[in-house]
């Protein structure tokens, strides 16, 4: 998204624009009028990332605009970062700016921040980081501490990998009424819009609320949508690939004192053959029970752009409950296709995670046909 799109004054047309395109997309599930979760007009994004572009001893964040790849835009403002990444921008420039160790083969920038103060800035370069550099890491870290007492820093070049503080940052969100602690470690993901991270979260439980026995959870990332639905299921198996959101989830976990929830490393393919019966997988035997055993009567999905495969979504048919939270409308509405020759939309929302651009997150509950 340029930087150009970006037009505080003009943020309640855009949405509105937006959310009608989203409504001429699903006019053909005949879904109920659309809860709308706006984002906050500037300073949403909790994270960011800059390419870092050298003019002799001066450099500058950039950007590339798609149609121009080639070309790098400067930029000097961020308005859509939130107010510990705007506030660290500069000062972090012109350190790097001064320090030659610092800035030489310095290649990208990225930042991660938390509503709960944490930050974390991570330096890449082209070259081996040596304890030369960590001697002055150290002290940009405590030079921008100033600004963001809890920041940690890292370095990365090929191979390495030095933390100055902690890989993570810490982010608490308050859901129904309860404060979440999660752990969130750098280069995992993690939901850019906390806020409106914060209002899916919310909206997901109200609707697992009336529900009853345990559930399915797929691409349950760090626990984001996993811990809180917890306090509204029985049990919870919660699925996920990736080494390092398994590892945060289970820390959430802990942290968190939810135990009612168990966090198998399956694909969603993987699942989809179990629940089918057609392979049987080790993990699967650290369960305190059999798969079978489970009441498993609802399914959380979230899954990529991709949206579901064909086969998990012929497998999330079996469910009498479906709440499906997608961030591409389009990838939705294929899988709505399938989904509602057997379910009916009985909630519908959007949630503006992206202002300013073509995207929008939204959320289904689908409830199975009665005979």
């Amino acid at each position: 998204m340029p930087l150009s799109a970006v037009k505080p004054e003009q943020y309640t047309s855009l949405l509105e624009g937006k959310a009608a395109r989203i409504n001429e997309l699903m006019s053909d599930f005949c879904p109920p009028p659309a809860q709308i979760y706006p984002s906050s007009p500037t300073a949403y994004r909790m994270r960011a990332e800059f390419r870092i572009w050298h003019d002799g001893d001066a450099l500058d964040y950039v950007m590339f605009r798609r149609e121009d790849p080639r070309t790098p835009v400067a930029i000097h403002d961020f308005p859509i970062g939130c107010e510990t990444i705007q506030a660290l921008m500069l000062p972090l420039r012109a350190y790097l700016q001064a320090n030659p160790e610092l800035r030489r083969k310095l290649f990208q920038v990225e930042f991660l921040a938390t509503l709960a103060g944490d930050a974390l800035v991570t330096l890449i370069y082209h070259r081996p980081l040596q304890d030369a550099w960590e001697t002055q890491a150290e002290a940009l870290r405590q030079a921008l501490q100033a600004i963001s007492p809890k920041l940690s820093l890292i370095g990365r070049s090929r191979k390495q990998k030095r933390i100055l503080g902690n890989d993570w940052v810490r982010e608490i969100l308050t859901v129904e009424g309860r404060e979440y602690q999660y752990q969130q470690y750098e280069q995992a993901f993690t939901q850019p819009n906390a806020r409106v991270n914060t209002h899916m979260i919310e909206w997901a439980c109200a609707r697992a609320a009336k529900l009853e026995g345990d559930l399915l959870e797929l691409y349950c990332g760090n626990g984001n949508f996993t811990i809180p639905l917890a306090a509204h299921f029985d049990q919870v198996l919660a699925t996920e690939l990736a080494k390092i959101s398994v590892r945060s989830a289970r820390e959430n976990l802990s942290t968190n004192e939810v135990d009612n929830v168990q966090i198998i490393r399956l694909s969603a393919e993987e699942v989809t053959q179990a629940m089918n019966g057609e392979r049987q997988f080790r993990r699967l035997a650290e369960l305190p029970r059999s798969l079978g055993d489970y009441d498993l009567r609802t399914v959380f999905v979230d899954p990529p752009r991709a949206g579901l495969d064909e086969q998990t979504v012929k497998m999330v048919q079996g469910f009498e409950s479906i709440i499906y939270i997608s961030c591409n409308p389009y990838t939705l509405a294929g899988n709505l296709r399938v989904l509602c020759t057997t379910h009916t939309i009985e909630r519908f929302a959007m949630f503006d995670q992206f202002p300013y651009t073509d995207h929008m997150e939204c959320g289904v509950l689908l409830t199975r046909h009665m005979n």
